[in-house]
């Protein structure tokens, strides 16, 4: 990682402090992923080492949802990470939830109907696409339209802090 990647997540890191109060990311918008799911690399058709990603809370506003059946749509291009449009959190035993990193997503469809030819790209590296592919187990879209994120993980990750998943984040409830 280079050494404005790590600044950069450091500012992020503390811009988003205040999100460490889950109550504090409800009051401004946020809401848990309606499907409750504590995302598992494992359970999507990957290879269960790459870890996981915890739970979603969403900003349906950024995010520009339009529909959520049969797949979650919209029309949202928002890319600014110092205003995430998901927080991630991983729970714990006691019900609390810790937060380990931010994401911003946006549909494909949308993203090229805005004049864009490439994925969008943070701090050198291009998003994430993901979309379902059936012949794999699993929902690699995680529920949603073909569409690019990007991780931005406060835990280290020994994969890198800007991949999609995390080994140092569980779903497995801990005691903290």
């Amino acid at each position: 990682m280079t050494d404005d990647t790590e600044t950069m997540i450091e500012e992020l890191r503390a811009a988003m402090q205040r999100f460490e109060d889950v109550n504090v990311a409800l009051a401004e918008g946020y809401m848990p992923d309606p499907s409750g799911e504590c995302v598992k690399a494992g359970e999507h058709g990957l290879p269960a080492e790459l870890g996981h990603m915890g739970i979603h809370y969403l900003r349906p506003d950024l995010l520009g949802l339009t529909t959520t059946e049969p797949r979650v749509d919209g029309s949202g291009t928002h890319t600014d990470f110092r205003n995430p449009a998901i927080l991630l959190y991983e729970p714990q035993a006691d019900g609390s939830m810790v937060l380990v990193g931010i994401e911003n997503l946006v549909f494909a469809r949308a993203w090229q109907e805005a004049g864009n030819a490439e994925p969008p790209n943070f701090l050198g590296r291009r998003w994430d696409y993901m979309a379902e592919d059936p012949a794999i187990p699993g929902d690699q879209a995680h529920g949603f339209e073909p569409h690019y994120d990007q991780h931005v993980w406060f835990r280290n990750n020994p994969g890198g802090n800007l991949e999609p998943f995390n080994p140092a984040v569980s779903c497995d409830l801990r005691s903290t």
